[in-house]
Formats: C-alpha cells, structure tokens, sequence
C-alpha cells in the first residue's frame, strides 16, 4: 500500500513522524525496513545516534514523500516500509549508503518476493561499499555525544549568557516553550527547556498528572502551539542565550532563517510582551513591543477586544506647586488649574514595607529639589479610577529640562517599577528602560536596594516655647540670608522653616507685614486671608529659601525677612494687595522704604485689599501725620550740602542693584601689597591645605575666582551640605560665586580682616530708585556697569547709614568737565537714559533743604526720559494712575 504523506519529524535514523496531506492533525509512525539506526534516549544515546538522526532529518523535515507500507508489526500497529521523495530519492537507500544505518541480519529471512530480495542485494553492496569507505557508522571512531539535560550551576550562564549557539528544537512545548538541544560543543550537547524571550502564548491543552484529568487550552494556546511547531520543530535554529528563569529553564531568543520567532507570533495576535524578560532582552525588547502593537491596532486573536489608549493627549507645560510623595507630585497649568497626577510605572518607597520605608523621606526631598516650582513637560499616559484606599488620578511621564524624573528616581533606587497587569496599557512609554534602570540599581545597591537603612533626620523645633526660641535668637540674628527650606505655609506671613544644616525648625513671621487671616475648616478667615495663603503656598511652599532673623514674638515665632528665589516675600505679598504695611516693626527692621513703596503701588493699582481704596482718605490721614514726620526728619535735616568726595572704584554691582566699592588710597594700596603677599602664599604647595569637615557660613576663607584663577579673601555666606558646595563672596570686591569645599582654603592669621578689613563696602545711588520690573532692573545694572566699570571714579558721600552701614552716594567721572556738578553725575545719567527715577518717597535725609536743586535737577532728567520713552518709560509714565 503506497500514500503521500509530510514528514513532520524525525524520531531516529529510520523512524518518521508523518503527516496527512489533507489534514496536517492526523499524524502516524513510519518506520523503514530492512535498517536499524542507533537509538536516541534520555538515559544516554547510543553511539552515532545523533549523526544518523541528522542524515535522515536534514534528508526529509517538512518534505514530501512517497511512503509504501511492506508490513505492520500487530502489536504496536506501526507501518514499516519505504519512502521516495519527489526528486527520486530512495530511503533506506540514501541512508544506507551514507552509513546512517544498518542492514538488519535478519531481513528477508523469511521473504519470497522477487522484487524485495533484489532491493535487498542493493541494500547489502551499498552497506558493503560504505563499510570500505568508512562511511559514518562503519568508521570505528568514538561518535558519541553525551547530552545533559538541564542547565548545571552557575557557571553555564557566566560563561554563555549573550552568546548566539546553534541548536535544534526537538519538541514544542507549547507556543512560547521549546525542548531544544544546543550543540555547544562537538562531543556534548545541552538539551534543556527553553522559554522564547520577551513572549508569553496561552497555555496549551494538557493533562494534569495528579489526578488524571485534561486541563483545557486557553483560547489560541493550540493556535500557536502549532504556529511555532510548523516553523520551528526540527528546524536547525539560532539561540541567542539571554538568562534563565527562577525555575532554571532557559530564556532565549530562538532566531528562524527567516526571523525572530517571536516578533512572528506577537505580530499574529498570538502571544502577548512578558514583562520579566525585558531586562534580560534590553535593547531588543523595542522589536517586541512594536510587533505586539501592530497586532493590537489590527485587533488580531488576543487582541480582539484592544481598546486602543488615547492619543490625543498632548504635551503640556505646567508648574509644579507640591511634592505629596516620591511618585505623587501637584501640578498647575496656565490657567492656575491645579492637578494631582502620579508617575507612571513607577512606585515610591511603601510604608508598610521595612526596606524601603527609611527611603520615603529622602527620596521626597530628591524629587523637591528637582521638581518643585519647576517647569515640566506632561504626558498623560492613563487614568487609574477610585478604588477603595485610592482615589482616582492620573499617571504621566514628566520630563524636566528634556530628562525623564520617573527614570531618575529608579536609577538612584529610590522608586521600584510597578508590574502591570498583561492588559494594562497605562503605563510609561519608556516601561523597558525603566525596568533595565532598576536592574542597575540593584547591582550598585543604591537607595532602597542598598541593604542600609539611611540615618532619619530629626529636626529639633525652635519655637517649641517663647524661652527655647529665645536661646536661638542671637545665633540667627548674627547670620544673613541662613539657607532653608519652607516647609508648610500656615498663613499668608506665618511658615514652618527647616534649616538643614542646624538640623532644626522654626516658625517664621514675615516683619513688617500684616497679612488676613486665613479660614481654617468650618472657621471662616479675614477677607483675602485665604488668597494670601494661596500666593503663600503657590511661591513658596516646599521651595528653598533664605531668611534673615530680627526678633522673636511672645509664642516663639522668629521674627524676619523670607527670600524665595533672592526675592522678598513680604514685599511680593504687599505688592499684591495681600498684606499691609505695619509701619513700625518695618522700621525697626529696615525693610520700611521697599515695604511701603510696594503697599502704594498695590493701592494704586486696586489689588487685593485696596480694591476699593479712596485717595482722597489717604491724603488727609497725611495731612494730619505730617507734623509729626517732619518732627522726625528734624531730627536728620542737614543744614549745609556735605563736602565728603573720595576717589572711588565700583568693584560691584548685585542683582538688586546695590553697589560695592573701593575707596582708593592706603586701603587700596595695602590691599595691593597683601594681594603680592597672598598670591605668593598660596603658590607654595605646602600651604595647599583644605578647609575644615564642615565650614560654616560666616568663616573666612581663601578661595579662587572662576574667571581669573587668582585667589581671593572670602566669607562664606551660605553652604548646600548635602552637595558640599559653599557660596562665598569676595570680601574685598564684593562679587559671590558657588565653590566646592574641596577647591576651599583656611584664610590664613596673616591675611586676616584684622590686619586689613573688607576693602568692599555697601553703597547705594542716592536719590535714585531702580526699576521693579526684573528687565529693566537689569538694565540698568548693565548701564552702572557700562558707564563705570574699570573707571577711577569720585564719590560724594551724601549720607552714611551708621546703622545700616550703607554709604549714600553721588558718583562723578573725574574727567568731566564739571566733576562736582550734578549735571555731569552718573546718578543723573542713569535717570535720563530711563533706567531709574527719582524716589517718589523720599528718605528724611533726602528732603533737607539743601539737597532740593539737586532733586530739582535729577526730576528735569526724569521728565526727559519720560518724554523720550526711554528705558523702563517706553511704555508711558508708570507712576500715572
């Protein structure tokens, strides 16, 4: 009996696994006759039985073949016979004849037909002339392969991970799961289970060995069982070896002539991306995940049901307003809506969970100094809704400056990356990456994964009581802008302040203001107490800041001023018509001018509180005050212009305009000899000496200038301690720069402010007042700095602040033809050229007599300026109503 037949597999050197033409499921066992190949066996292969099942595998796999039955053994009921292919090939023949196989002894025993014992005598010469060849089977060499059937130690992976071998898929398990055997070396072969990387199919039918019954398929897991056999089974293949599974199975890439198995089964809707092979894959899992993603918008097999994620969310720019958690940020758009949103894929250090949980503090105030009032660029990648113990929110990925914050987080170990479920597609576009970062982490031992819980900061509370705030106090006071971080905002002008460095906290009351109180629960506040708090927590909450101490109040509140981003809260909150001016205590701490300029701005502009403030009220409220003020400009009134000028250099100029400046004369020259003396000392490599552990602001140090490399007297002014840089400022000159600790020296006794003081000292422009508006305020520094700087200058000291150690003064270019005239004064080319006006209130010191044709003069300069539409006039006369 003869039929067509596709041989499907290879059993040994003379057994076929054949199946039906018509339909591929019906399968049979067909052996040739007359031969006997060496065995293949799990306990140990005969000799030559590989080489003699690759001659048949390679002669046959997934061809067409002729197979005529000669008879059946009634036992087991398998065929024995021959086989013909399509292009005359015979079997056993060619098999015979390449020493594949043996001629049985007892064959034809027992046969009558002509034509059998014929095929026969072929059969016995074509073994005859292979055993003079030595062909294969008959060449008396040692051709045995030992095969091992798991992975061993260790040290398989050490020594072939990222290798690409050769091996032969002997069975398919099921769509993503593979018996192969790798030929890695020529006398031993590795046959192991092998999970295709990067893909998870749906299980196949199987019989559960405990009880005996048959588990059904999950839908398509027959499917793609048999859509990788028809490619795969038998098939000589690449196996590109990427790691093992926790149960000691393989995970390899298996790589077809005509591809990558698995882009072709995921493109077919019939696998799905597996997670845990992403970090095992790296760069090739983008392959993966583009394959699964054309099969998702086609809707293919497990596919079906995709409903696609929304793609009409763009990128938004917003701010950052608070930090709620190391995954959890607030955000607010343009158009002050504010949002809570959580990263996507990622999650921060648990609470419940004792390795991680030391981290929650640490890993949120990484995310504050990236993040808060930052800039970020949002993109919406999902929507998680209520459950219970959550409420619904949104997951994005947010880039800040170009970088992704979720992936900086898990790379210093201070986030894990969430598992999603198979059908979850609200996840981060970059979940790979993300997963490969955590990897990483894990290997360097970086925040939670570094097995070291860090050490809690513990910050002592300052104003706990009136007498603990009270011991504190002539501590802060000494210090200038003390380097903070504003905790929480309790009103509009009340904060709770940390001072890393102190490791404590303080409540702080904003001097000189009074800001409405807010409302608290059912409690309603004052009128815009609860937008002053508003402005409070949207400038200010979790920012870094600086403060200045004055004081303290009856309940422990320090008393000062707050600085966010260099710019005075208080006159921000003023300006905005949130708060008024309580004149006295601003006074008392010198912020009175500043203070009360921005309280009349904020009433002429209608803001706030003084939306509905009458001009006229104002005018006779002074009318009735003016007596007692010129009672108190009496006291500063000067009777004759003052005659004090000294050769001056402008060394310069801060970003509030305030000046510092030499005098020139035995100061500069001594300053000149110890610049010899202190560029000679610190030549020497001997006196290359660090400063201390731990330098604090205030210490006197020698540091070099960034822009000349020459080194310079120092204080420093303030220090981050956790990056170990100090911001100094050059004593003599009066510039300031961030340095590192390391590029610090101690200033040595020699050079000391004792033997020479700062030679910088605080000046201001009298009778000029800078603009407010950050543009123009830069302006005009650019224009002192044009008109002065490496000039010898004369400077005529008006008024000296003995208080607040601030010269007032009046500077002229000795080279003009008037060099005592206040028409030839810079103070008065800065007002005609639009870059300052004349203060419109006046100092008590500012009003004498003698000081009015100098006004007289500079408001001539300003109406110019504004007639010209100079400067910060180009748009109109700013002090108009």
């Amino acid at each position: 009996m003869a039929f067509f037949a596709n041989v499907k597999s290879v059993l040994s050197g003379d057994t076929l696994v054949l199946t039906s033409t018509q339909n591929p499921t019906l399968e049979r066992i067909f052996s040739l006759a007359f031969v006997s190949a060496p065995r293949l066996n799990k306990d140990g292969d005969e000799p030559f039985a590989f080489q003699s099942r690759e001659v048949l595998r390679k002669l046959a796999i997934s061809k067409k073949i002729k197979a005529t039955v000669l008879y059946t053994v009634p036992g087991s009921g398998r065929d024995y016979g021959t086989a013909e292919f399509q292009d005359g090939t015979q079997l056993p023949d060619a098999l015979v004849s390449a020493g594949a196989v043996k001629v049985r002894e007892d064959a034809g025993k027992k046969e009558e037909s002509e034509e059998v014992l014929d095929r026969l005598d072929k059969l016995r010469n074509l073994e005859a002339q292979a055993k003079n060849e030595n062909k294969g089977i008959h060449s008396g060499t040692n051709n045995s392969i030992a095969v091992q059937n798991d992975l061993g130690g260790p040290e398989f992976m050490k020594e072939w991970k990222g290798k690409t071998v050769d091996g032969i898929v002997e069975r398919v398990i099921s769509g993503d799961r593979l018996l192969v055997r790798l030929l890695l070396t020529e006398k031993k072969h590795w046959q192991v289970m092998t999970l295709i990387a990067g893909i998870r199919t749906p299980s196949t039918e199987r019989v559960n060995q405990s009880n005996g019954q048959t588990q059904p398929a999950e839908e398509y897991g027959n499917e793609a069982r048999a859509f990788t056999e028809q490619r795969l089974l038998q098939r000589e293949v690449q196996i590109k070896i990427v790691g093992a599974s926790p149960q000691a199975q393989l995970v390899a890439a298996v790589i077809h002539p005509a591809g990558n198995i698995a882009e072709f089964l995921l493109k077919e809707g019939l696998a799905r991306c597996n997670d845990f092979h992403s970090t095992m894959l790296g760069p090739d899992m983008a392959a993966l995940r583009a394959a699964e993603k054309q099969a998702q918008e086609k809707h293919l097999r497990l596919h079906k049901h995709h409903v696609a994620k929304s793609t009409d969310s763009k990128d938004v720019e917003m701010t950052v307003t608070k930090i709620f958690g190391a995954d959890t940020i607030y955000v607010r758009n343009k158009a002050g809506v504010e949002k809570r949103i959580s990263l996507s894929s990622v999650r921060g250090p648990r609470a419940g969970e004792a390795s991680e949980a030391p981290f929650r503090d640490e890993a949120k105030e990484f995310l504050r100094k990236k993040l808060i009032g930052k800039h970020v660029k949002i993109t919406i990648d999902g929507s998680k809704p209520a459950t219970e113990g959550f409420e619904a929110r949104d997951v994005a990925t947010v880039l800040q400056n170009g970088k992704n914050i979720g992936l900086q987080l898990v790379q210093e170990g201070y986030c894990t990356v969430i598992r999603h479920r198979k059908d979850d597609t609200d996840r981060a576009s970059n979940y790979d990456e993300l997963l490969a970062a955590q990897e990483t982490a894990k290997e360097e031992k970086k925040g939670i994964w570094s097995g070291k819980a860090p050490k809690v900061k513990q910050f002592a509370d300052m104003s706990e009581s009136a007498q603990k705030a009270r011991i504190q106090l002539s501590t802060l006071a000494r210090q200038r802008k003390v380097p903070g971080v504003v905790d929480f905002c309790k009103s509009g002008s009340r904060f709770t302040i940390l001072i890393p460095r102190e490791n404590a906290k303080l409540t702080l009351v904003l001097a000189g203001v009074r800001a409405p109180r807010a409302g608290r629960g059912q409690e309603k506040g004052e009128p815009f107490g609860d937008e002053a708090l508003e402005l409070a927590n949207k400038r200010c909450n979790q920012r870094d800041c600086e403060i200045n101490v004055y004081d303290i109040d009856k309940v422990g509140g320090f008393i000062g001023d707050l600085f966010v981003n260099r710019e005075s809260f208080a006159k921000l909150l003023v300006e905005e018509g949130l708060a008024s001016v309580h004149e006295y205590s601003a006074e008392k701490s010198g912020n009175a001018a500043e203070l009360l300029a921005a309280q009349k701005a904020a009433k002429e502009g209608r803001k706030g509180m003084w939306h509905d403030w009458d001009p006229s009220q104002e005018a006779d409220e002074q009318v009735e005050a003016a007596p007692a003020e010129s009672a108190s400009a009496a006291e500063v009134t000067l009777d004759k212009k003052p005659t004090d000028y000294r050769d001056i250099v402008i060394t310069n100029v801060d970003p509030a305009g305030k000046l510092k400046i030499q005098e020139v004369g035995k100061g500069t020259a001594a300053l000149t000899t110890l610049m010899s003396e202190f560029k000679k000392f610190h030549s020497d490599s001997k006196n290359n000496v660090a400063v201390k552990e731990n330098p604090k602001a205030g210490d006197f140090v020698a540091a070099r200038f960034s822009a000349d490399g020459e080194w310079y007297r120092a204080r420093i002014r303030s220090n981050d301690r956790a990056a170990k840089v100090a911001e100094v400022v050059y004593i003599d000159y009066g510039n300031s720069e961030k340095q590192p600790w390391s590029k610090l020296r101690p200033l040595d006794q020699q050079f000391s402010t004792q033997r020479l003081k700062a030679q910088a000292v605080d000046a201001q422009l009298s009778f000029v007042q800078l603009p407010q508006s950050p543009d123009y305020l830069n302006d005009a520094i650019n224009f002192i700095y044009e008109v002065t700087e490496g000039k010898q200058l004369v400077g005529s000291f008006d008024f000296v602040d003995t208080k607040e150690n601030i010269s007032y003064i009046t500077i002229f270019d000795p080279k003009s033809k008037a060099a005592d005239k206040v028409e030839e004064s810079v103070n008065r080319e800065i007002i005609l050229n639009g870059h300052a006006m004349v203060p419109r209130k006046l100092k008590p010191w500012e009003r004498s007599k003698v000081f009015e044709p100098i006004l007289k003069s500079l408001k001539e300069a300003e109406t110019q300026a504004k007639n010209d539409r100079l400067g910060m006039w180009e748009y109109g006369d700013l002090t108009e109503d």
